[in-house]
């Protein structure tokens, strides 16, 4: 998702009414959950983490099954260079382990450009990789699982186009459009050193090597990657497989996913029915077979009808959002025989006919298909919100962010959501006995 920094207010409780006794109890829970938040008085002793494994359509912990409620803070790391600005990384991640949610999916990369980790190929910010010592070894006090990206398709924070840019200061004769990322030998020597050096990095604060944390849920190639210069698909396919078999060759302890959108190429049956519109079929990727591969383990899908159908509707944009979670889970059981993963979605609060209760029912849609899917053991895996923040963050904020304790409806989703992936296997994670009165009182 493109990051737009920008100033704006939160959508407040829109009005809506719950039975009093029912709210009663959540505006309790609510208080006794984070009226500490900022006193950090959230005492426990260290949680221990295993590694995530996958067997068939499913994610395992310790031999149990795990359908993940998960968020985005793509803005961790970029915010922990500066340590007054450390508590904010605290909060987030406590927030998210207090509402239940098991993995949070933020960037592990930061291009050229201010508060760079990679300054120039192979020469890194020490301060800023220390910064991301930091996130991860915060996550890992509150038994927050992260999903690392690795580059960004997008302009924000360097992505390929800063790679091209440094080959081309190289003196290294390149096409006009920064899809040679893809091909270049030159740039993806550079990306084979970047991630190298990121997977055997050894924490400062808890002396593990990245490759050996499992604080660390899985990588990401790269976020959203298009390759339109090429839409038959053939370079960015044979750039996923020399890239997976990369980090596969350092690092089988964790998951590997590409980072797609989910939309289908132009070899697949799908791409005229399932698509949102034609383009779609000529971005150069395609869900099926960038996901088929050997080397990823699980299938990444993100949900903005709102961007794809801009003259739509809400009901018309809801009614397509249905149908493109169904192929994809469909996708997972019958084709990849894998986890799908709806790593972001999303609804703008720039539509004009916004209202914040629409982005409640948007959110309900989604957290019920990934409760289903649990139910029935099937392949849809986890949801991931784009995006939380918390107070006093607007420079990070786009027309998507949310404090989600800021609106009560949406928060009390989000709680109901881990309370009942839970009980599906009759598993409450560490992290969520406090919740345990709260989800035992709420009938889902």
């Amino acid at each position: 998702m493109v990051q737009s920094p920008m100033s704006r207010k939160l959508a407040r409780n829109g009005g809506l009414l719950y039975p009093v006794i029912g709210f009663a109890m959540f505006v309790s829970f609510l208080y006794l959950a984070f009226g500490d938040l900022w006193g950090f008085n959230f005492n426990r002793d260290e949680i221990k983490l295993s590694f995530v494994e996958r067997n068939g359509t499913q994610f395992f912990v310790d031999g149990k099954v795990f359908y993940i409620n998960g968020w985005n803070s793509y803005w961790l790391m970029d915010h922990a260079v500066d340590y007054s600005n450390r508590p904010k990384i605290k909060g987030i991640l406590l927030a998210g382990a207090k509402m239940g949610l098991t993995v949070c999916r933020t960037w592990a990369f930061n291009d050229g450009g201010y508060n760079a980790l990679q300054i120039s190929p192979g020469r890194f910010d020490e301060r800023v990789f220390r910064a991301l010592d930091h996130v991860i070894a915060e996550a890992r006090k509150n038994g927050i699982r992260l999903m690392l990206s690795l580059v960004n398709n997008l302009h924000a924070f360097g992505g390929k186009t800063e790679y091209v840019k440094w080959a081309e200061k190289e003196g290294v004769a390149l096409s006009s459009s920064n899809d040679s990322f893809f091909y270049d030998p030159t740039i993806r020597r550079y990306f084979k050193n970047y991630v190298k050096i990121v997977l055997t990095r050894r924490n400062v604060y808890t002396g593990i090597e990245y490759r050996d944390d499992p604080t660390i849920f899985a990588w990401e190639l790269i976020n959203e990657p298009r390759c339109m210069t090429d839409p038959s698909g053939d370079t960015l396919q044979d750039w996923i497989e020399e890239m997976s078999t990369f980090v596969k060759s350092i690092d089988r302890k964790h998951l590997l996913t590409v980072g797609l959108e989910g939309f289908y190429g132009r070899r697949s049956p799908k791409r005229s029915t399932a698509n949102p519109e034609f383009w779609a079929a000529d971005l150069g990727s395609d869900f099926i077979r960038n996901s088929m591969l050997s080397t990823i383990d699980f299938a990444s899908v993100h949900v903005y009808p709102d961007h794809w159908f801009p003259e739509k509707n809400f009901e018309e944009k809801l009614k397509f959002a249905a149908k493109w979670m169904l192929s994809h889970i469909e996708d997972g059981d019958k084709e990849l025989r894998k986890p799908i993963m709806f790593t972001e979605f999303g609804l703008s609060n720039e539509n004009e006919d916004f209202e914040p209760a629409q982005r409640d029912r948007f959110i309900k849609m989604v957290l019920d298909f990934i409760y289903k899917s649990a139910k029935r053991n099937r392949s849809g895996a986890g949801s991931f919100f784009w995006q939380f923040l918390v107070e006093g963050m607007e420079l990070y904020n786009d027309d998507f962010g949310i404090v989600p304790w800021e609106r009560p409806s949406t928060y009390q989703l989000i709680i109901e959501q881990s309370c009942r992936l839970a009980r599906v296997h009759g598993v409450l994670t560490t992290q969520m006995e406090h919740l345990n009165a709260f989800c035992s009182s709420t009938r889902l």
